[in-house]
């Protein structure tokens, strides 16, 4: 009767450990977070490349998966010669799916996985002729490295593949970026 006493007094212990660690899993944490990013595109009759800042505001919904907002915007990619000359530049926002992948017990480095969606807005202008805008969707996906440093800021770097739809002579564009995140 002890024997039977003690196990079920061990597996009720293990039993409510284990339902709190559920409920610590199943969390909403917010963060924010600011990104450099470097963009290489390409288009039909060039390679241009951005410099670019984003914002992202994101949730931790457990510790393999969130949901991230963005907002990008880019500096002007300068081409062209004599009276030819042109410049253009991006803005975007979106959502990401955020796919974490521990890779310590106590979180500190993750490998991340993200796939989303934007509207992206081309400004183009041009010395010889009028002003034009591009609107269209950007399909995206990317790995990268989540290193938490203290229990509320982390350092990410990432590097995303964009696909381009309905932005005429743009392709697609690589994006590589690093920035930082402040969980709540």
């Amino acid at each position: 009767m002890k024997k039977i006493s003690a196990l079920l007094t061990a597996i009720s212990v293990f039993a409510l450990s284990s339902t709190a660690r559920a409920e610590d899993l199943n969390e909403y944490i917010p963060y924010v977070g600011v990104d450099y990013t470097y963009t290489d595109g390409v288009a039909k009759f060039e390679r241009p490349h951005f410099n670019s800042g984003s914002v992202n505001v994101g949730t931790y919904y457990n510790r393999y998966f969130g949901t991230e907002l963005f907002y990008q915007y880019s500096d002007d990619y300068k081409d062209g010669h004599g009276a030819d000359r042109f410049k253009t530049s991006f803005q975007a926002y979106g959502l990401d799916l955020m796919g974490y992948l521990p890779l310590w017990c106590d979180n500190v480095i993750s490998l991340v996985g993200t796939v989303g969606i934007g509207e992206y807005t081309f400004h183009h202008e041009f010395s010889n002729a009028k002003d034009r805008r591009d609107h269209g969707y950007g399909y995206r996906a990317g790995i990268g490295l989540l290193y938490n440093f203290t229990e509320n800021w982390g350092v990410r770097a990432m590097v995303r593949y964009v696909g381009l739809d309905q932005i005429e002579d743009f392709d697609h564009m690589m994006e590589y970026s690093a920035g930082i995140r402040y969980t709540f």
